[in-house]
Formats: structure tokens, sequence, C-alpha cells
């Protein structure tokens, strides 16, 4: 079905029943588009009726699976055929490098020498959808005026062609791909297919033809005899199905790369146990010949064993890459990133150092490093000015990579570099290009000159934009963790003011999923003659939850100051929640210390009851009278309970991040805690305050805050 879209509002064809039109619009146009500019595929997309998206509607010269990511695709998202329709205009993608940059999603699963030209198909009101045609890695950098010329016009001619369609209430079916025929078929006058087959018999090496699909149509005795594998196994199915020990993504991927190149390309596969074979493919747009041999040239190398110099192969596959990616998706922070490339990146495709850099107020900055046996070498770096014409400022700014395979070839392009005694010997600066807009540098280091093959250049670039996405969303998060951090600190009491009578220690950890902060709160109030002590959790562990905590806290000083007594102070306190107007509710727990005649005066506003250990060693759980929580009801009240507080008293006062658990009772958790304040509990505060947090069950993962205020009555000397 053909949907429509004027770009600012969208008409839409109408959803009646959908009847065929008489011939195949769309795969004659493409057809007829692509001979006219020799390119060796594409594809044409229409826009969907009902929803903004794009649907590959017939696909002409590769196997759809090729291009099966992109079946569907959102008129949002950053491949060509979408920016096409988007902005009204033909994209050009010159080549692998040029689409690792812009476009590394299709880089990661296409990392080939192509070239792309993407057009709208549209009229001046109505955008039908798209079209895409590529070309092997040979086309020059540049498309000519010719093909514009050639390209633009058949995209005009299809858009009226299907405006018409439309007016004729004849929406269009997706059509049979567009693929090519026999392998066999050839000119006139050439060897007929008999005698053909007999020439190729007698050849001493393995021949095979595979269609677009990688299916074999033929294979002469030869290849069976080098493979093992019947010829009537071989015909009719994927060569790396058919033969057990070619079944690995890195064959697979030869093959895609010879389609899509168009370029002739090897690989050696070992058949067991000892035996190397040699694969050739010859790209055609019909299909591909291969062939097969013994690779005498590895055998020997395999006898004679590893020589001094000789280097791990650094192909990094279609695998590799995307397990790469999965990987990055699990680091959090900047550091994360920076030890995954060097633990899963670097190795994989030779490096042996590296540095990722970013920008801040116009300097450059050194996010991290690995690698460097002298970390001055890379420090040195920090706080350059952008202005600086080094490589890695000029990648950061201008977003283009630059591969340097020898120092004699860097110290030409950058004379005025600032020496680099690193003892490295070839380098890869990659842009690290997020949400269009470079966010900084990965600089591969390798100890030995090193050639930046076209593949090699186009993978890199396609983990750099990995690795982009992955460093944008960890400053990200450092960014809102620093915040998180320094609001916390700000919020709680950076240390607790002595008391007369009372010796006291706290604690706090922060929930270990969110943002490091939450609404747990306590606090010391000193007053004359007496001491008011405070322990609260608002809900949440967000920046709300944080500033309203901020406000409580105040707020209880503020009506302790003034002389209020315990349970006008919770009363006020649940008032001014009210007040505030905020959805979340707070525990609160509020004493008022009296360590001159040894009593406690408490007031509780559903918060977990107090532990209290006596000089004997005694602990027990003070079931205090109490109220709602704060911010509920503004006709609550909050009884209060006396406690006497003898010297050499402990009170503990906590969270319910400190005993709640998932699987773990409520009642165990707080005699199991009860447990180890009586053990432990003559322990000096700080001791006891750090045993009790760290051998809490509840705070090893931490789904909640944790606040933990510890009192102890003392004589006064």
């Amino acid at each position: 079905m053909v949907g429509v879209s004027d770009g600012q509002s969208s008409a839409q064809a109408p959803a009646t029943a959908r009847t065929r039109v008489g011939r195949p619009l769309l795969s004659l146009a493409l057809a007829s588009m692509m001979d006219e500019v020799d390119a060796h595929s594409g594809a044409v997309y229409l826009l969907a009726a009902d929803e903004p998206v794009l649907e590959m509607a017939v696909m002409a010269g590769m196997p759809r699976a090729f291009a099966a990511p992109w079946e569907r695709v959102g008129l949002s998202a950053p491949i060509p055929v979408a920016q096409a329709v988007r902005e009204r205009r033909l994209v050009w993608v010159g080549g692998e490098e040029d689409m690792a940059s812009r476009y590394p999603r299709i880089a990661v699963v296409l990392p080939y020498p192509f070239a792309l030209a993407a057009l709208p198909v549209a009229t001046a009101s109505t955008a039908y959808g798209a079209i895409f045609v590529t070309w092997p890695g040979s086309h020059p950098p540049e498309l000519s005026d010719r093909e514009r010329d050639h390209l633009t016009a058949a995209c005009d001619r299809l858009a009226v062609r299907l405006e018409r369609a439309i007016a004729q209430n004849n929406p269009l079916h997706p059509e049979p791909d567009l693929l090519a025929g026999s392998p066999l078929a050839g000119p006139a006058g050439t060897l007929g297919t008999i005698e053909a087959a007999r020439m190729v018999a007698r050849l001493p090496y393995g021949l095979c033809s595979l269609d677009l699909h990688g299916r074999v149509s033929f294979a002469n005795a030869a290849a069976a005899e080098l493979m093992g594998v019947p010829v009537s196994r071989l015909l009719g199915a994927q060569l790396w199905a058919s033969v057990p020990w070619l079944n690995d993504p890195v064959y697979e991927d030869r093959y895609r790369a010879a389609l899509l190149s168009q370029d002739t390309t090897s690989f050696v596969a070992l058949r067991p146990p000892g035996e190397w074979l040699s694969f050739r493919l010859y790209p055609s747009t019909t299909g591909l010949s291969v062939r097969i041999s013994r690779a005498r040239a590895v055998a020997e190398m395999n006898r004679r064993g590893p020589q001094p110099g000789d280097a791990p192969s650094r192909l990094v596959t279609i695998s590799q890459v995307l397990s790469l990616a999965g990987a990055l998706t699990e680091a959090v922070g900047v550091q994360d990133v920076v030890q995954l490339v060097a633990d899963e990146i670097a190795p994989a495709v030779g490096g042996q150092a590296l540095v990722i850099l970013g920008s801040r107020t116009g300097r450059l900055h050194v996010l991290g490093h690995r690698g460097y046996p002298d970390a001055r070498v890379v420090e040195r770096f920090d706080g350059l000015p952008l202005a600086e014409q080094t490589p890695g400022t000029q990648v950061l700014k201008t977003g283009v990579p630059a591969f340097f395979e020898s120092r004699q070839q860097l110290e030409r392009l950058y004379p005025t570099r600032y020496a680099a005694p690193d003892d490295f010997a070839a380098w890869a600066y990659l842009p690290l290009i997020a949400s269009g807009r470079p966010v900084g540098t990965c600089v591969l280091a390798y100890a030995d000159p090193h050639p930046f093959p076209a593949d090699e250049r186009a993978v890199l670039t396609s983990l750099g934009g990995l690795i982009a996405q992955a460093l944008e969303r960890a400053q990200l998060y450092d960014a809102k963790h620093q915040l998180a951090h320094g609001l916390q600190e700000a919020l709680l009491p950076h240390s607790l003011p002595p008391l007369p009578g009372i010796e006291a220690a706290a604690r706090y950890l922060p929930a270990t999923q969110g943002m490091d902060i939450g609404g747990d709160f306590y606090d010391l109030v000193p007053t004359q003659g007496v001491a008011a002590a405070v322990i609260g959790d608002v809900q949440g562990h967000n920046v709300t939850a944080a500033g309203l905590m901020g406000q409580i806290r105040t707020a209880v000083r503020a009506y302790t100051t003034v002389g209020q007594a315990p349970q006008d102070v919770m009363r006020s306190t649940n008032r001014l929640l009210l007040d505030l107007g905020s959805d979340l509710f707070a525990s609160c727990l509020y004493l008022r210390l009296d360590p001159a005649r040894g009593r406690a005066v408490m007031a509780r506003a559903g918060h977990p009851p107090p532990l209290l250990r006596r000089p004997d060693g005694r602990v027990r759980v003070l079931d205090l009278a109490g109220g709602p929580l704060l911010g509920i009801d503004d006709s609550a009240t909050y009884p209060t309970t006396e406690v006497e507080l003898a010297p050499g008293s402990v009170l503990v006062l906590y969270t319910d991040g400190l005993i709640e658990a998932p699987g773990v009772d409520l009642e165990d958790a707080l005699a199991d805690l009860g447990q180890r304040l009586a053990e432990a509990g003559e322990r000096p505060l700080d001791e006891l305050a750090d045993h009790l947090v760290r051998n809490s069950v509840a705070t090893q993962e931490r789904l909640d805050d944790v606040a933990l205020l510890l009192l102890r009555a003392r004589t006064e000397e």
C-alpha cells in the first residue's frame, strides 16, 4: 500500500480494496534507473499509509537479506533513504569511509567498499517514498552530473506515476525482487553448456558457480574432491551450509564483500585435519565464480611453524563488530568505556595502546588512556587548545578520521606536532561522533608500521561511531553522578556537631540503582541544655526526593531552634509538607535528648522503630507510639514516648534500607540487627557503624538508600 506525506500535514492513500497495477511499475522503474547509471543494486521504499515508516517494496541486484535490518525504517532513522525523504534531496555516500563516518549503523553491518545514492520519490507537494542504488567500490568518490541528472529525472517520473496510481485508486503491492537469471546463460556464439562443462571438468582445480544468494548452481568434480562433499550435496545449497568446516561467519562475510564491492576477494580455510584450501571469489552482477585450490604457501608456513615477526590476523568480522557493540552497551561511566575499548577493541584490531580525547571550554582533555608505559607522554596533551595543529585536535574538530602508517608520515603531515617519544610507529585517529556532533577522538597506537587498507579503515571508523555512542552515554551518566553526589553532600551535614553527654556517628549509603541520590536524611541539632536528633526517609531516589529532604531537614532545624516540643515539631513539619503540594510522603523519627537527666523523648511518623542497647548489653526494640507518614493527613497528631537513656546506652536510628531486602522477613532482619548490636555494642561508634552496615544483607545490593545514626550516652567528666 502506498502512503503519502506532504511534510507538514500528512495525506494518506485511501484504505480501499487493493488492486494490482497492470505491470510491475516499481520493478521496471528501478531496473531502468540502475541500467542508466550502471548501478549494480538498489531498492524502492514506499511510505506506509498510517505511520511515518518507509517499507521496502522491491530490491534488485542483491539478496534482500543484505538489507534485512532496513526493510522497515522510520523517517527519523539515521540512514540515507530516511534522510533523503526528510530533507527532500539526494544523499550521496562516496565510499566505505564516508559511510562509516556518517552512518556507522550501516557500516557496522556492511563494512565493504561500495558507493550509494538515496533520493526521495516525491512531487512538489507529496512524498511517496525513496530509492537507493549502489555501485562497486571502484566508483569515483563523487557522483557525476550525468548520473545525478538521470537519477533525479527517474525519481521524478516514478513520483508522477505513483501520483496517478493513487488518483486511480490503485495502491501498489510489494513486487518480487529482481535478481539475475541463470549464470550459465551467455551471449550467442560462445561455447554451449555441455562443452563448457566438459572443459571445466578437465581443469585441475575446483570451480563453483554461486548465485546471488550464495547457492551452488554448478561445481566440478575437482571442487567436490577438494572439499570432500559430493556434487549432489553442493548443488542448490549455500556453500557454507553444505560444507561443515566452512560454516563460519568469516567466510560468508567474504561472499558479501565480493557482491557488494564487486571486487575479487579471497580467503583460506582449514579443511580438517590439516589441509589448507584457497578460495578466490570473482563477482559479477549475476553471481560469483569460485576457484578452489590447495593453499601451498599456507601449508608451507604451517609446516615451518611460527617465525619471529609473524603477527596474528587482524581481520575484524561482522560477528566480532557486533560482539564489540554489545560489550560497549555494558559501559556505564567514561572509565568503563576506556577499559572496554582497551580490553575488547584495541586487541581485536591489533593496537597496543589507546587514548580517548574529549574537549571542554575550547581545550583538549584526556578522558583516559591505556598501554603507555609513561603516562606523562599522554597527559602533556591535556589542556591543549583546540586551535593547535595536532592530529588529535584536527580529528576532533573536523570529524574526519586520520590514519598514519608510520612515524615519518605523521611527522611529515604535522611537523610542529609535540614530540611524543612513545615508541609507537603507527596511529589511527578515529572521530567519535554522536548525535551528529564530535564528542571526542579515539587514538589507537601500533608498535610497528601498520598499513590501513580500505576495509580496515571502514571497520575502524564504524567502531568509532559505536564508541562515540557509548562515550556520550557515559559522559551523561558521569555528569548526573557528579550532580547527585554534590547535591547529596550539600543536603546532608558535613559533620556532626559535638553534643554535651552524647557521642554520635552516622553513615549514608545511596541505592545502587538510580542516580546515587535519595531522600534519606539525618541531623543533630544542639540547643541550650538539650539536643535534638532526627532521621527520616522521603520516597524516591531522585533529585525531587533529595530536594524535598533538604526542605524537611531545614524545617526540623527551624522548629527545634524556636523551642517547639517534639510532637509540635512533627505536626509543623507535616503541615509544611502538605502546603508544599508534593506527591511524596516521608517517614521521620524525632528525638529530644536530655543526657543530664538520662532521658530521651521521641516522636515517630511511620518510621522503623529504633533499637536501644543498654549498658548491660541487652537490646530492645523501642515500640513507640506514633502517627502516620508526613504529608498525608493535615490533622494528624504525633504522640511522644519518653525512654530512659542511662550512661553507656546506645540508640540505633536507621532507615528501612538497612533491614529491607527481597526475600528477607523484616522481623528476622530486625532480630539480626539487634544481635549484631548486642555483640559489638562496646566498640567505638565509628567501628560499630561500619560493622552494622557492612554485615547487613540489605546493604549488599541496596535497592534503597541507607541512613544510620548512632547515639551513645556518656558521663560527663
